[in-house]
């Protein structure tokens, strides 16, 4: 019996003496939160160990009279250096962006001079046909004003599209003049195989002139 009641003491002691280190520890670290110790750079290695949050850079002595301040202003400092790298991640994603808008711009800049040098191609091209039209109603007029034989001559000198364009021309010429077309009689004294080819290919009116 007597050694029961031992176990009983030795229980009681073991028990008594770990709720006096849980109460040491834990005044230690409320004596840390009120910046009066530092008992984090202490328990570091445990804190490490499970995990916790840990306090870098040497402590605060504890003779210095500002220490509440001095604690306070470190932690402003940690504040500040974390909205510096929230900064410095957000004017990041807003290079990532401007880098993108960029290249769209660049891309629209592109596709903006190919469409200008596709409108000058074309009114290069436009251009063209109004001189070649203009030329081949002056020369329409010409042909008209001339010896029959004389236009013949000249049309039987010219590829078969230039042809019957002047011929084309000259019967616009005479509708909107209202006079008789001569056409149909430089056709009867051109050649009769010329003139079946041109007949056939003005009924005809192809996008091309190649048999």
């Amino acid at each position: 019996m007597a050694g029961f009641g031992k176990q009983r003491i030795m229980g009681r002691v073991v028990v008594m003496l770990i709720l006096i280190i849980a109460l040491v520890i834990g005044g230690l670290f409320w004596f840390d939160f009120l910046g009066l110790i530092d008992a984090k750079a202490l328990f570091s290695p445990v804190l490490q160990l499970a995990g916790l949050p840990t306090r870098t850079g040497s402590a605060l002595p504890a003779e210095s009279p500002t220490l509440l301040d001095d604690e306070r202003y470190a932690k402003q400092l940690e504040a500040v250096e974390a909205l510096r790298q929230e900064l410095d991640a957000r004017t990041m994603t807003l290079d990532e962006r401007e880098a993108t808008i960029e290249a769209m711009a660049q891309e629209i800049e592109e596709r903006q001079k190919a469409l200008e040098e596709r409108e000058k191609s074309f009114n290069s091209l436009a251009e063209r046909y109004d001189n070649r039209k203009a030329n081949i109603e002056q020369n329409a007029r010409y042909l008209t004003g001339m010896p029959p034989a004389e236009a013949v001559a000249i049309l039987g000198s010219q590829d078969d599209q230039t042809a019957i364009d002047l011929l084309r021309a000259v019967e616009e010429l005479a509708a909107q003049t209202g006079e008789a077309s001569v056409v149909s009689y430089w056709l009867s004294l051109m050649p009769p195989q010329r003139a079946a080819d041109l007949q056939r290919k003005m009924n005809a009116k192809p996008a091309s002139l190649d048999p």
